[in-house]
């Protein structure tokens, strides 16, 4: 019977591998695929399936155990903070930021991602890139010193920034691999302009800025890397748009008013890490899969992790298709209309979050079905487990339990939190969410 199954499942992937590799490229936001940009489109998705992660569950569990540790050992409640003390509350910061020499070793926060996009390292084995000048307007020949520059080269760079300084793209800024914009220790305002797209590429870390009032960007002929440039149609208004794309880490990102999606996922991205950030007034936050058609998201792999869902948000916190996404330890306030959703049988597994509902009668529910009726979504495999829920909020479950992996010995079972009543901790887990204000020589 094992044999079978692992027969079965090998089978599966075959027959999702070749459906994957035949289908018809997308040519989202691209006027034309030139040999160029097929080549990265297929490299891409290699990579994407070097990154899926055959055993989800056994991931979830082990990022569970990690924050029972930084619970246990950490000292991370209020009362126990004293001036100057490391106030990192979660597992990731607790990795970087109880060192107050962060800004000569800034390379350390590529060992700290956790999740699904742990094996993120940016442009950790690169030089450093330097920004000093906020302009963008240039699209075929980006002037050295700024961001475009910095993020069209063809080798891994830890991108800082000289100042701070306020961002307005003229087209979406295209990316390459390997990269790390680190916006700690100044204020940088991705602002006013088009957004940042994540398009055929692996290994990114986006941290520490702030993106708001992003609006679509008319298109055109933009350079993608130092070697190509090519047609570009007009942009959706995404603030972070991840497409095609393998081992992303967002952290520490604060995004609001975006025209279309906060942070968007799709077209077999995977290995993704979205933590820490703060998401605020906006109304479709989280899209994570492209739609009911296009299988290739079966390998999506999503965590999300220690966010906060604040004020003036509406729906798609986040919104889900086909693949497997684990959502933990993340504080939802008074959505309008649902928190978590999903269509195309998405796996979700919700753990240890505060949803506090808001006074309207009709949007307390927190989960949403789309695209199915209840014969068919109730084999959903949708769980929460540990969550905590304010103020009439309910999540209605679906499918079979959740299979853990790890097996405590019976001594250690007590100190298990997220098996008992982790929600209480999202609150203080998320309380530095989103951009931080980082000094030089001090604890961040």
């Amino acid at each position: 019977m094992k044999m079978n199954i692992i027969h079965n499942s090998l089978l599966l992937l075959f027959i999702v591998l070749t459906f994957v590799l035949t289908f018809t490229i997308s040519h989202r936001d691209t006027a034309y695929y030139d040999d160029y940009m097929k080549k990265r489109a297929n490299d891409a998705l290699k990579d994407s399936f070097k990154a899926y992660n055959p055993n989800p569950e056994e991931l979830t569990d082990q990022f569970n155990e990690q924050v029972d540790e930084v619970l246990i050992h950490g000292n991370v409640t209020r009362r126990h903070l004293k001036e100057g003390d490391c106030k990192a509350t979660n597992p990731i910061d607790r990795c970087w930021r109880c060192n107050p020499n962060w800004a000569r070793n800034r390379k350390r926060l590529a060992d700290c991602a956790k999740g699904f996009g742990r094996h993120t390292t940016g442009g950790r084995d690169g030089l450093y890139y330097v920004v000093n000048h906020p302009s963008d307007d240039d699209m075929q020949n980006p002037k050295p010193g700024t961001l475009r520059h910095a993020v069209i080269q063809n080798m891994p760079l830890w991108i800082i920034f000289k100042h701070s300084m306020f961002i307005r793209l003229q087209q979406e800024l295209i990316f390459t691999s390997d990269k790390t914009i680190d916006g700690r220790g100044v204020e940088v305002h991705i602002a006013h302009g088009a957004g940042i797209t994540l398009q055929f590429v692996k290994n990114i870390i986006i941290h520490n800025i702030k993106i708001h009032h992003i609006v679509p960007a008319p298109g055109g002929l933009i350079r993608d890397s130092v070697d190509h440039f090519g047609l570009r149609t007009r942009s959706d208004g995404d603030g972070i748009s991840v497409f095609g794309a393998s081992n992303i880490w967002i952290d520490h990102v604060s995004l609001s008013k975006c025209t279309d999606g906060l942070i968007d996922a799709i077209m077999g991205s995977t290995a993704i890490t979205i933590s820490n950030c703060k998401f605020n007034n906006h109304n479709d936050v989280m899209l994570l899969g492209a739609d009911d058609e296009h299988g290739r998201d079966v390998i999506m792999q999503t965590t999300i992790a220690f966010n906060r869902f604040g004020k003036g948000l509406v729906q798609r916190m986040p919104r889900c298709r086909w693949g497997f996404f684990h959502i933990v330890n993340n504080d939802y306030s008074q959505w309008q209309m649902y928190a978590i959703g999903g269509s195309a049988h998405p796996t979700i597994i919700s753990q240890g979050n505060r949803f506090k509902a808001s006074n309207h009668p009709f949007t307390k529910q927190v989960t949403k079905r789309q695209e199915a009726g209840e014969s068919e979504w109730m084999k959903w495999q949708w769980r929460s487990e540990g969550d905590n829920f304010q103020n009439g909020a309910y999540f209605v479950e679906s499918g079979p339990p959740i299979k853990h992996t790890i097996t405590y010995p019976l001594n250690l079972k007590h100190k298990n939190m997220m098996k008992f009543r982790p929600g209480s901790y999202a609150g203080r887990l998320t309380r530095y969410a989103g951009a931080i204000k980082c000094r030089v020589g001090e604890l961040c």
